[in-house]
């Protein structure tokens, strides 16, 4: 199984993300936030939301309750070993 295990704010709705499995780089949730019909999603509108984020349970949590599946994170990374 894929997890998250550090996670940094690096600015306009993106996190520079790293698995377990050695890949990393900056996952962009720009258009996630942005066209996501659901109400709790489009909470993290608000950027000072979005950029107050934490590692629980193996992936990146908002305060809102707001969890995306690793491996859902991992596919908006633009791929790079041990970045």
């Amino acid at each position: 199984m894929i997890h998250v295990v550090s996670a940094e704010y690096a600015g306009d709705y993106k996190i520079k993300v790293k698995f377990n499995d050695s890949t990393s780089g900056i996952a962009d949730f720009k258009q996630k936030v942005s066209t996501d019909h659901r109400p709790i999603i489009r909470e993290l509108q608000d950027i000072e939301l979005f950029k107050n984020f934490w590692i629980e349970a193996d992936t990146i949590t908002w305060s809102n309750g707001v969890d995306f599946a690793p491996e859902f994170i991992k596919s908006l990374v633009r791929k790079r070993k041990n970045a």
